[in-house]
């Protein structure tokens, strides 16, 4: 192993760590399922449970459980889909609240990580990470997943696309 990707390797666990406690509310902590899912809902609002269900890579049971939790905790609720056995999903008030909260917890985490770095390096780290995030996907849902956390606005505002271009499109296909 080199340098480079030992270094890489201590710093993604630092930020994972990070990612894993910031949710941006004191009240009650979310588990990582519950704020991908009300991340991803804020993002692409009102899909299928089972969209959702793969965008997480949770089992048909696992999403159900899931959606449950977020359903009795005052932040999804669930509609008939196309037919009696498709549900759709989508946040409340309270939900989108909530996972603006955890966006913005994430933010504050990754702004401190980031703290020590002067504006150039930040431009040419943001150059490097463009490079990395571009190819960790090459098709929808695995793009998806990788998002599952990703402040849109942040990513892809002020004339930038995101890196994983095919997040863009479809956002109410249900594939």
């Amino acid at each position: 192993m080199s340098r480079l990707e030992n270094l890489l390797g201590a710093q993604a666990l630092a930020v994972t760590d990070r990612l894993l406690t910031a949710d941006g509310d004191g009240e009650s902590s979310l588990s990582a399922s519950e704020r991908a899912a009300l991340v991803t809902l804020y993002t692409y609002p009102d899909h299928l449970v089972s969209w959702l269900g793969g965008v997480l890579g949770l089992t048909s049971s696992g999403i159900t459980r899931l959606v449950h939790r977020l359903e009795t905790a005052g932040w999804v609720t669930r509609t008939t889909g196309s037919d009696a056995r498709c549900r759709r999903v989508g946040l409340t008030a309270a939900g989108r609240a909530r996972a603006h909260a955890a966006l913005h917890a994430r933010n504050a985490a990754m702004a401190e990580l980031l703290g020590p770095l002067s504006e150039p390096d930040r431009r040419e780290l943001e150059r490097l990470f463009e490079l990395l995030v571009g190819n960790l996907a090459e098709t929808r849902l695995p793009a998806l997943q990788v998002c599952r956390l990703c402040d849109r606005s942040a990513c892809a505002g002020e004339g930038k696309r995101c890196p994983l271009a095919h997040t863009d499109t479809g956002d109410n296909d249900d594939d």
